[in-house]
């Protein structure tokens, strides 16, 4: 089975998070799909959020009505109901802990603050240096013409829209783009990030030199059809041993690299 492979770095990133306190906009430590599926239509320049509420506005307008067939064909952003049933794998560097920093900064537009003196002071946490390895899978989930434009786009550095890591304040750094060869794994680890479910996880490193760490984190893992809303998961990254996985298809190796696809 082959794979697109290539490292996603930036100096920042932001995911932020929906849910947010009086305080600050919180991240989520690394990349969720949708985010990751948001980029690459950047780069292959398929419409996003603010292309699909425009569509909406020009078909309430041309009809005179929202008929159900408008409903259909607006059910996703272009980006995700194109690229939706790709399979990917997000491996972080590191032990996927990124370091964070509350940023400050003033927001003086008149339309967006109540605040006294019309100024509002923001603050977002930001994560530091992240990097990703990301796989994405040729199984002919995706119509071909858009797999093959997809990976001629990453292998030959090019790009429709600029990629940024969240917001357009983090420009995303894609690099060591590559076609590698994966086989189904019989390892009894996974090395990057994989949904904790239907897994069972032991008490012991697959590395017995190496200290244990363990990572969880509800976040994203698709959209909902009828409001575009998140849906999550919890998902995991470790150095313990895998002790039972109910489905194995979805876990690939190369060489002794065992990788989760979702």
């Amino acid at each position: 089975m082959k794979a697109i492979k290539f490292d996603l770095s930036g100096r920042t990133a932001m995911f932020k998070k929906p849910d947010v306190n009086s305080y600050a906009y919180f991240t989520y430590n690394n990349i969720h799909k949708i985010a990751l599926l948001g980029i690459l239509g950047a780069i292959l320049g398929f419409g996003g959020y603010n292309q699909q509420s425009r569509k909406i506005i020009e078909n309430v307008k041309e009809k005179g009505k929202r008929h159900k067939e408008t409903e259909d064909d607006l059910k996703y952003p272009e980006f995700y109901q194109k690229l939706k049933d790709l399979k990917i794998s997000i491996l972080p560097e590191g032990n996927g802990y990124f370091t964070k920093k509350i940023q400050a900064f003033n927001n003086s537009v008149g339309y967006a603050s109540r605040e006294d003196g019309g100024n509002l002071i923001v603050r977002e946490q930001w994560l530091e240096n992240p990097k990703w390895q990301i796989y994405i899978l040729d199984d002919d989930s995706i119509d071909r013409d858009v797999f093959n434009l997809l990976q001629d786009f990453i292998l030959n550095n090019k790009c429709t829209y600029i990629p940024y890591l969240g917001k357009n304040d983090h420009p995303a750094c894609i690099s060591n783009a590559s076609v590698v060869e994966f086989e189904k794994s019989n390892l009894d680890y996974i090395n990057s990030i994989f949904i904790n479910e239907d897994i069972q996880i032991g008490q012991y490193p697959y590395d017995e030199d190496e200290p244990v760490f363990i990572l969880k984190e509800v976040a994203p893992y698709k959209m909902d059809e009828e409001y575009n809303f998140y849906k999550f998961k919890e998902f995991v990254m470790t150095n313990l041993e895998i002790i039972n996985v109910s489905e194995k298809d979805n876990i690939f190796s190369m060489g002794d690299i065992s990788l989760f696809f979702y």
